[in-house]
């Protein structure tokens, strides 16, 4: 049987990261998170909140589970806010943040061109 945990570490470097979610303040707009438990929400100013545990000196997002750098999930992916579908494996702030868990650099994936006709 194949090593799943490889491949999907292939397919999505992030499956084994979780930097991004450990390093920053994930701020949104308040109506951004209406699909997001309350417990995971935190207040900044009437109009922007952002995830619960990233506002401090020392982030670390609530609904990111496992160890950052091994293996990791989000218990919210599905609803996530714009902010954490903004940063993709191999940017700037990915590897910024990677690199503040001693992690390597990716590098920048590349979109696919979407095909108009």
């Amino acid at each position: 049987m194949p090593d799943t945990r490889t491949s999907r570490a292939t397919d999505n470097p992030c499956l084994d990261c979780g930097a991004c979610c450990a390093s920053f303040r994930v701020s949104f707009y308040w109506s951004e998170a209406t699909d997001l438990p309350e417990t995971l929400i935190e207040q900044v100013t009437p109009f922007f909140a952002c995830m619960a545990g990233t506002n401090g000196a020392a982030p670390h997002c609530n609904a990111l589970q496992g160890v950052v750098g091994q293996q990791v999930a989000c218990r919210v992916y599905a609803q996530r806010p714009p902010a954490c579908r903004e940063v993709e494996a191999g940017d700037d702030k990915c590897n910024r943040a990677r690199s503040r868990y001693g992690l390597e650099s990716l590098p920048r994936q590349e979109k696919e061109a979407s095909s108009v006709a």
